[in-house]
């Protein structure tokens, strides 16, 4: 199982193919840590930040925000803005590209198989809290144009693992092909926007026999 995230979007297994950095052990191991993700999650979501200003956002102290900022930082995820801040207030951001997990990396050692799961596990919680909000508050806080523009769809399919994948291929084609335009352009009366796709097995289903 594969867990890949490119800039601003999540994706669970991308057979055959996976897109961005792959996340090597150490790397994997620097991440895992509850505020660490969630602190990469902001910056890919909302944009670049300060310390304090993810400090206000997260319900930590700025030390603590501080601090795991540039843990991350020693790993390439995150970087400082070029340009603006001082040296009391630094600005940091998403190191841009995308980034891989694949946990067949990770077979050789049961710690790094643990933090790879921490790690997916909460990426997946946040994307669940942000519909959720978006259900809950999004009607009476968008405008129509917005509520229009959005859609929540599923399908239910009985699939081999081959169909899946082809499946799961051709939503990273398209992504490829029409969400990279978009990235980098912040036109006036834009606002972050996640799309979301999920597509997996149902554990307790039963396999169809041959």
């Amino acid at each position: 199982m594969i867990a890949n995230i490119a800039l601003q979007s999540y994706h669970w297994y991308m057979p055959e193919k996976s897109t961005g950095r792959l996340i090597d052990s150490a790397a994997l191991k620097a991440l895992a840590h509850p505020l660490r993700v969630e602190i990469l999650d902001e910056l890919s979501l909302y944009g670049p930040a300060t310390a304090s200003g993810l400090a206000e956002r997260l319900g930590e102290s700025s030390g603590a925000t501080s601090y795991h900022l540039r843990q991350l930082a020693k790993h390439a995820f995150v970087r400082e803005v070029e340009g603006r801040g001082t040296g009391r207030e630094r600005w940091w951001e998403r190191t841009p590209g995308g980034l891989t997990l694949d946990f067949r990396e990770y077979e050789d050692s049961p710690a790094a198989v643990a933090a790879s799961e921490m790690v997916s596990r909460q990426w997946q919680q946040r994307r669940e809290a942000i519909l959720v909000d978006f259900m809950d508050h999004g009607l009476e806080r968008l405008s129509e144009d917005w509520i229009a523009a959005s859609v929540l769809n599923s399908a239910t399919l009985t699939l081999t693992s081959g169909q899946l994948a082809e499946i799961s291929q051709a939503w990273i084609a398209f992504l490829d092909e029409n969400v990279a335009k978009y990235r980098g352009v912040n036109l006036p009366g834009s606002r972050p926007v996640q799309l979301q796709f999920n597509a997996f097995p149902l554990v307790a289903g039963k396999e169809t026999p041959s």
